[in-house]
């Protein structure tokens, strides 16, 4: 038998425990190995470290000068849930709190997510309020565990609770067909899955730059373990500037009131349309000016197609004999008629050439100032054809006809007048001084007659008095008036048309205690080349009290055969809606 030495014992004992230690290490190490593994295969599935939050900022709004919203942008929201994340023991919580929050039937929420597996979008069209309350639900279902942890196929892990995200954004219009066509109206765009809209008629477009000047927001940083972004001094922001606001000089119950006249009158007379104006004369500002024709911008029909372009600037039409002060004023400026000359107005019917030339007020002889109080035809063509060609050409064009009024609308027209080698033709020269030839705009008449009501100087119409942006309230620069008369020309004028509403054509304006002058005009329609039986009434003029002075036009499209002539539809019209004024104290009459 060997002999065991006694030193023996202890080395194999140490041996043994270095052994087991070692295979500690080795065990230890492979599990964590094993557990980095396992936490990178399970990153891959999740957002990363850094994250991105983005928001689009708005389109400027619309308002009135009364601080109405009169157009708007409205950010879409959509919602976002992993049908496979939701557990199926909560799935009812979801739903009947989801509907709560949106108004979405829980039939529906339901039908949508049992019969989709993964990723379903719940609603495109949740408000920007929705949108907030929908995100802090979101939070609060995480922490309920609504939403649970799912393994893929090839061993992905999956987390995704309620995602709300922006989708678009949408133009609304909160006092409906209010100041329509001359607001506008919008069309939507796709970029990048995200619905833009832009301006394509009325202010929405002439002022689309300034509306859509905008900065989108950023926030950069790290997530939480629930995707949120932490803000902290290490993330980055770059703060959201929305468009720029557009503040109009017209107020809401001014213009919604003066539509309502115009619609009564519109069906009253039987006419196609009713176009109005009241505009500051010293300024420019306009404070009222629609059409009777309006519809809906958020849900723009097939027969509303005609109402969609601002006739005030865009339909052209023969002005008749609304042209008739325009040229005596050129005949007094140019010192070749007084105001007392006498004109023979050949008891009502005058042969020139071929054409013969008619007068409803029948008289042998008028002065000069009642050939326009009492509207002769036979009159004004006297005096006409003592302007020369380019005299009478120049005449109307320093009154801004078949030029831009400036008017701070897209898509303006500017008319006709005829050229300085036909109004060398006598005839030609004859109709044009009653408004027959030439084609002009409701705006640029207006902006004509404002020159008898400043001292000969005519202003720029502007819809738009300044715009805010981040708070700050600019004033927008006014264009200098352009000069069309002298003005002891235009004072004399005004007398005219003052004169003309007292005793004239234009009596049925006059109102007690206000200072009211214009002047009437009935024109024939062409069509296809030829005149037709139908007929454009208009009055423009002016009306004054002691400290308010305001340019007012009135223009009815094709009323009925009835009450075409303008005594009859314009003037009426008219009245009205200085009657409105006064009543909203605009103008406050003078007690005698």
């Amino acid at each position: 038998m060997p002999t065991q030495h006694p030193i023996d014992s202890p080395r194999n004992e140490k041996s043994t425990k270095i052994l087991v230690l070692f295979l500690f290490i080795v065990i230890a190490l492979f599990l964590f190995i094993v557990r980095m593994a396992n936490t990178a295969i399970d990153m891959r599935t999740l957002p990363a470290k850094v994250k991105v939050e983005e928001e689009r900022a708005k389109r400027g709004a619309i308002l009135s000068s009364d601080g109405f919203r009169i157009a708007v942008t409205q950010k879409l929201y959509k919602a976002i849930i992993n049908t496979r994340n939701l557990d199926p023991n909560k799935k009812e919580l979801f739903i009947e709190l989801f509907s709560i929050y949106t108004s979405i039937p829980t039939k529906e929420l339901r039908q949508k997510i049992n019969s989709t597996q993964g990723s379903v979008t719940l609603s495109y069209t949740i408000s920007e309020k929705d949108a907030k309350q929908l995100r802090s639900l979101g939070h609060q279902l995480l922490k309920l565990k609504v939403f649970k942890r799912y393994v893929t196929a090839d061993g992905r892990v999956v987390v995704q609770g309620l995602d709300v995200l922006e989708s678009g954004a949408s133009r609304s219009y909160p006092y409906g067909d209010l100041l329509t066509p001359i607001i506008g109206y919008i069309h939507k765009t796709e970029e990048d899955g995200y619905t833009q809209v832009a301006g394509v008629k009325g202010i929405e477009k002439s002022y689309e730059t300034i509306l859509e000047q905008k900065v989108d927001g950023r926030r950069i940083g790290e997530r939480d373990v629930n995707n949120y972004l932490i803000l902290n001094k290490a993330s980055k922001t770059q703060v959201t500037q929305h468009g720029v606001d557009v503040i109009l000089n017209i107020p809401v119950a001014l213009q919604r009131r003066a539509e309502f006249i115009a619609d009564t009158f519109k069906e009253k007379l039987g006419a196609q349309e009713v176009m109005f104006a009241i505009m500051e004369s010293h300024t420019g500002k306009i404070v009222a000016l629609g059409s009777s024709n309006r519809f809906l911008p958020k849900s723009i029909l097939r027969s509303d197609y005609p109402s969609l372009n601002a006739n005030v600037a865009e339909y052209l039409f023969e002005p008749g004999s609304i042209i008739k002060p325009l040229l005596l004023a050129r005949l007094l400026e140019s010192k070749k008629v007084s105001p007392y000359d006498i004109v023979n107005t050949y008891n009502g019917r005058y042969q020139l050439g071929r054409k013969l030339i008619t007068d409803e007020h029948k008289a042998a002889y008028m002065s000069a100032e009642n050939v326009i109080v009492n509207s002769s035809n036979i009159g004004i063509v006297q005096l006409g054809q003592q302007l020369g060609a380019i005299e009478f050409y120049q005449g109307l064009a320093d009154f801004g006809l078949g030029q831009s009024s400036g008017i701070d609308l897209p898509y303006e027209r500017f008319g006709s007048l005829p050229d300085v080698t036909q109004l060398n033709n006598s005839v030609v020269k004859a109709v044009a001084s009653y408004g027959y030839g030439l084609n002009v705009t409701f705006i640029q008449m207006l902006r004509a007659y404002n020159a008898f009501n400043n001292n000969g100087e005519m202003v720029t119409p502007t819809l738009v008095s300044s715009i805010r942006h981040q708070g700050k309230l600019q004033m927008l620069s006014s264009i200098p008036p352009q000069v069309a008369l002298e003005s002891a020309t235009a004072n004399r004028m005004k007398q005219i048309l003052v004169k003309t509403v007292q005793e004239g054509t234009g009596i049925g304006t006059r109102i007690e205690g206000l200072e009211i002058g214009g002047k009437t005009g009935t024109a024939h329609i062409v069509e296809a080349g030829k005149y037709v039986n139908a007929y454009n009434s208009s009055f423009f003029g002016f009306v004054n009290d002691a400290s308010h002075h305001y340019t007012i036009g009135v223009t009815v499209i094709r009323p009925n055969k009835h009450t075409y002539f303008a005594a009859t539809s314009a003037v009426p019209t008219f009245k009205a809606m200085v009657e409105l004024m006064v009543e909203m104290e605009y103008l406050k009459p003078q007690k005698l």
